[in-house]
């Protein structure tokens, strides 16, 4: 997930970095009576950004910025070395408290962990849409995630287990055991500050381990807020805190984790150029990662397809967030006999988008999350016009204080074009032209990742061609829904550079453990397998 990529995030420098000086401290956005609500999620002017039991924190003070006026709002002081050491340390021993309580008592936690958040749902959604950006019903639909990812965990408490398994030898049982993997590290990004990490802790929490997660320095207080939240339903019930620790930093904080054989399993949520290099470090020490990183996705349209769900499909896929999901659609491909109608009803739709704040209600339409991302959509969208492809509508800057551009649709271009196949985190939208399933089944795949895709259709055999082995190589794989919007009850991950990790639900929860074929002899013979004898 960088062009700017989902991770703007997780390995690299920290932006803005610096304490404000005590002046400027008047001009924080938690200082002004509007924003009075960030003191109920127990922020403050500074906050400490390393949590293992207690907060702390010796390490740079970042301050974070509004994506919609680029005003501070507060600040965040990073964890060092130092902390990271000690806070592994806290964590490898609270593990082992962790690990002796049963399954089903652990999901219990988890429970109240859940409740809290509802508790907080809408500050905390907030929170979200101040410091990251996205629009106030997303910000509350993310928390709302984590919620149902707690939910989902507490009935998975009491199923987790394996089979057992019909031995040929007399007199032995051969079974399944699974173990926690011990400690979790969890590297998430500024796109989905909570949800990413809901569903890596609440899963990874029921299976028995401690988690370490370290946020994206640009959403560093939803960091904050969050831990605060679980902090608290764990000292409640006497648990020591660094079951969920936090260590706010960057690239240093970063390799660290993915350098750290103590760290039983890196979930990293970022682009797919950090997760190489998170990847090649964590298997130089043979270490487990799952890796949830880039998406080019595309939505297929067939001359049958119901357009009264197709414009309002690809309009949610390819707007929602402001084009900055893992999911986003970025091409769009439509059969020729129906190419110039679908445009020209998607440009109208697109001009009826409501832009403004994010936490405004009836805004539907937020600003990108940084300076950096805006000057990438211009690079973006001038390299599609000399690949030869023309503007419908947007391509601009829109001229108000924030993060703003203009959600753009582009046509004209080959399938193959430098840009189309290029992950641009920004809200543009490439219309491409096709003839046959066959090719643009093939022009699905040949891009380099392979996250989500979906195709427009009422033809059931068509259908199954694309759900089966020739059809679509991706992870998610939909049928007249766009390819945003996951359930968190389905695995969640992509294939190719998209790097083969699953999170959340079905059997995701085994990459959080470790598996053990185990064979017991309850006879007083010892005969061997294959009938061999050795005598």
């Amino acid at each position: 997930m960088l062009g700017l990529r989902r991770a703007f995030v997780a390995l690299l420098p920290l932006p803005r970095a610096g304490s404000p000086p005590a002046a400027a401290m008047s001009t924080l956005l938690i200082n002004q009576e509007r924003y009075a609500w960030l003191r109920e999620l127990g922020l403050q002017e500074e906050n400490p950004g390393v949590y293992n039991g207690r907060w702390g924190g010796r390490g740079q003070v970042v301050t974070t910025y509004c994506p919609a006026n680029n005003e501070p709002i507060a600040s965040v002081r990073q964890g060092n070395l130092e902390d990271y050491e000690e806070t592994v340390k806290k964590a490898k021993e609270a593990w082992k408290v962790w690990a002796d309580i049963p399954a089903p008592k652990r999901g219990e936690i988890v429970r109240q962990i859940g409740d809290a958040l509802r508790q907080k749902i809408k500050v905390l959604g907030s929170l979200v849409s101040l410091e990251m950006g996205k629009i106030f019903v997303e910000g509350v639909g993310e928390v709302q995630e984590y919620v149902d990812v707690c939910d989902y965990a507490v009935g998975l408490s009491r199923m987790i287990g394996g089979p057992i398994l019909p031995s040929e030898r007399p007199g032995h049982a051969l079974i399944e055991q699974w173990n926690p993997v011990g400690l979790v590290g969890v590297i998430t990004a500024f796109n989905f500050p909570v949800a990413v990490y809901g569903w890596n802790s609440a899963i990874a929490m029921i299976c028995g381990n401690a988690c370490l997660w370290k946020g994206a320095p640009t959403t560093s207080l939803v960091s904050v807020a969050v831990t605060k939240i679980i902090a608290k339903v764990l000292e409640d019930n006497k648990l020591p805190g660094a079951i969920c620790s936090l260590v706010c930093g960057g690239a240093d904080i970063g390799t660290a984790m993915a350098r750290d054989e103590r760290m039983d399993l890196l979930s990293f949520t970022g682009s797919t150029k950090v997760g190489k290099q998170v990847a090649l470090m964590v298997q130089e020490r043979f270490g487990r990662s799952l890796l949830e990183l880039g998406g080019n996705n595309a939505i297929i349209v067939f001359e049958d397809a119901d357009l009264n769900l197709v414009i309002p499909s690809a309009l949610f896929a390819a707007v929602g967030t402001a084009g900055q999901r893992c999911t986003t659609a970025r091409r769009l491909f439509l059969h020729e006999s129906i190419h110039d109608e679908v445009v020209a009803k998607l440009a109208k739709a697109y001009a009826q988008v409501r832009i403004g704040d994010p936490w405004d209600s009836d805004t539907l339409y937020g600003p990108l999350h940084t300076k950096e991302a805006v000057k990438m959509f211009l690079d973006a969208v001038e390299q599609a016009k000399q690949q030869g492809g023309s503007v419908v509508c947007g391509g601009k800057v829109i001229n108000r204080p924030g993060n703003y551009v203009e959600p753009t649709i582009v046509t004209g271009l080959p399938h193959n074009a430098p840009i189309v196949h290029t992950e641009t985190f920004a809200p543009i939208l490439y219309v491409l032209k096709f003839k046959e399933e066959e090719e643009v089944f093939a022009w699905n795949n040949e891009v380099k990742q392979g996250l989500s895709s979906s195709i427009f259709t009422k033809d059931l055999g068509r259908i199954f061609r694309w759900l089966g082995p020739k059809g679509s190589d991706c992870g998610i794989v939909n049928v007249n829904i766009p390819t945003s919007g996951a359930e968190i009850g389905g695995a969640f991950g992509g294939e190719k550079h998209t790097g083969g990790g699953r999170e959340s639900g079905s059997d995701s929860w085994k990459l959080y453990m470790r598996r053990s074929t185990c064979t017991i002899n309850y006879s007083k013979d010892l005969p061997l397998a294959q009938g061999i004898k050795f005598q």
